[in-house]
């Protein structure tokens, strides 16, 4: 069986430079090349439509049964909507439930974390957030809730409750970036299905 497709997805005024990013691609490029996944790490445009059309196109001609995203806070909502139009796993870390609730005090001008570049959050990126809100998950066993109590910019209760019946690992303290990240990193490529690991 061929190695499965892994779609990385930053959060909001974050990069394909995150350290997350950069530990996820660290693995993948440590497994054996017959069980190494097909890893795309890409840039996100901030706003939510384009961002998510790129990501769709991307898994696009991929095997379903194959595909999985993984999603770091606002990349989790994305996340979670593309799973559900491909019929995909995915993997949530500290994700975003409500982001066009969560993100209004960012309304107005914003720079990346990491490349500098200024973006203002508009009106406009509130509206393209909610029309991508799935209201609830079809399938709760194709999702892997990675959560953190001591998360400071999210809420970790909206995510159990909303992921209720999927694959949950719920830890004390941490922050939002999900402290120790590496660590979960064997469970997360487990669950995504590389290393030759069941799909169901």
């Amino acid at each position: 069986m061929s190695a499965p497709t892994i779609v990385y997805l930053h959060g909001f005024r974050s990069s394909p430079a995150s350290s997350k990013a950069r530990e996820l691609r660290d693995s993948v490029a440590a497994l054996p090349g017959a069980s190494r996944p097909a890893l795309h790490v890409p840039e996100l445009q901030d706003r939510p439509a384009v961002a998510m059309a790129h990501i769709l196109e991307l898994a696009r001609d991929v095997d379903p049964a194959r595909l999985a995203f993984v999603g770091s806070s606002l990349g989790g909502f994305y996340a979670t909507y593309a799973a559900e139009q491909r019929g995909a796993r995915a993997v949530l870390v500290n994700p975003a439930v409500r982001p066009y609730d969560d993100l209004a005090a960012y309304r107005g001008w914003q720079e990346n974390l990491y490349t500098g570049e200024r973006f203002e959050v508009l009106d406009e990126h509130f509206d393209e957030l909610r029309a991508l809100a799935v209201p609830r998950i079809t399938r709760p066993s194709r999702y892997l809730l990675l959560a953190q109590a001591g998360d400071e910019v999210l809420d970790y209760r909206q995510a159990l409750r909303f992921y209720a019946g999927a694959f949950q690992h719920v830890e004390g303290g941490g922050d939002h970036a999900f402290a120790g990240f590496a660590r979960m990193l064997p469970l997360i490529l487990r669950f995504c299905g590389a290393g030759g690991a069941a799909r169901t």
